[in-house]
């Protein structure tokens, strides 16, 4: 291995630090009083236009269980879940994500998030029977970054159905995993989510430090959300995950069996971020859903953060498969405490895809062969994907 600053390069082809280098010149300020103490992302509140079309594909199509389900809204949950819900389905006009809704340890948590974001200046508001059925106590903000998200502890348990293999279908969702958030200032987003307790465990960037993506993690895994650099505040999927591989493989094959192939966006294939095993959808609303499984523990303290070089064609996808521009380009909106969309802010720094028009001739798979056979660079051009 060689060194670069504080960096390490692994003969995997990426750097390795022990802290995340990431450093921002517009940080949010740090408040003077405590952060809440999140345990992991919980649900994601989506609204939907056509509520049916919504609960087919999430429940025929995905298999997700309907713990609750009233005329506007349906509450699923994966399969190792006890509490009520891990996903929100709620008929409104505009396709867009309500809540980032995360547990906290303790209900004196809730206290310190009103605490933490009222010092920011932030709109936050607390609704002691919850905003969403089975859920207590919890508390709603409007953060800096323009996220709503959402904070809880209180909650109605169900049946954990992980020993109910009779339910079992070859492609069944065990667990939600993370969140992954569009904003146009990936450094600065980094900054405040480390102030809210997270630690960053990879990100992607260029030798001029320009940051494009980074994923933090407050559970012992890759991550419970990320930043993509885009113009934003936006959502660019919710994830959630299988036990193995071939579960990904089940959901394309019953995909194309339905003739439903025209909702896998990209996939199936493996990360070199994160190291995990993925397939993206689109559901039929446009919002994306990555199915997701195999990434790694990152619980110790001195657990390493992984850097990758943004010309790597392997980051985004292992095998080097190009990214599809309407994975960088197109995410779903958020919405203000009222249900209205918020304003969408262009990213001015560099586009990932701008640099590498995804994962095309131009990059490299590895820093010191800057070039790919002949045969191969056509497959990476967009005009040859078209």
């Amino acid at each position: 291995m060689t060194n670069r600053d504080d960096k390490t390069l692994t003969s995997s082809g990426f750097y390795v630090s022990q802290e995340a280098p990431i450093h921002t010149d517009d940080p949010i300020p740090t408040p003077s009083v405590p952060a809440p103490d999140i345990l992991r992302c919980a649900y994601m509140e989506l609204v939907v236009t056509d509520l049916e079309a919504s609960r087919r594909f999430y429940v025929d199509v995905l298999d997700l269980v309907v713990t609750e389900e009233t005329e506007d809204t349906v509450y699923l949950r994966s399969l190792e879940e006890f509490i009520h819900h891990n996903l929100v389905l709620r008929k409104g006009p505009v396709a867009a994500v309500a809540a980032f809704s995360y547990r906290v340890r303790t209900p004196e948590d809730l206290d310190k998030a009103v605490a933490f974001y009222t010092e920011l200046g932030c709109r936050v508001e607390r609704r002691p029977e919850g905003f969403t059925k089975g859920i207590g106590d919890s508390v709603r903000v409007e953060d800096p970054l323009g996220f709503p998200y959402e904070f809880f502890h209180d909650v109605e348990h169900v049946e954990r159905l992980a020993w109910r293999y009779d339910l079992y279908t070859p492609g069944a969702l065990v667990r939600l995993d993370h969140f992954n958030q569009v904003t146009p200032d990936v450094p600065r987003a980094v900054a405040f989510m480390q102030d809210l307790g997270f630690r960053v465990t990879e990100d992607i960037q260029d030798d001029e430090g320009t940051v494009y993506a980074a994923w933090m993690r407050r559970k012992p895994t890759v991550h419970d959300t990320a930043m993509t650099g885009g113009d934003g505040p936006r959502m660019h999927h919710v994830a959630f995950s299988t036990h193995e591989k071939h579960n990904i493989l089940a959901i394309c094959d019953k995909l194309g069996a339905l003739r439903m192939s025209d909702r896998i966006e990209r996939g199936p294939g493996r990360h070199g971020v994160s190291n995990a095993f993925y397939l993206y959808l689109r559901d039929p609303d446009g919002h994306r859903v990555e199915i997701y499984t195999q990434d790694y523990y990152t619980g110790d303290p001195d657990n390493p953060v992984v850097t990758w070089d943004v010309h790597d064609n392997q980051r985004r996808d292992w095998w080097g498969n190009p990214v599809v521009p309407s994975w960088y380009t197109e995410a779903s909106l958020v919405l203000d405490l009222d249900g209205n969309p918020k304003e969408v802010v262009a990213r001015t720094d560099a586009s990932e895809m701008a640099v590498t028009i995804g994962a095309d001739g131009f990059s490299y798979t590895r820093q010191d062969d800057a070039s790919m056979p002949e045969w191969k660079q056509g497959e990476y051009k967009l005009g040859n994907q078209l």
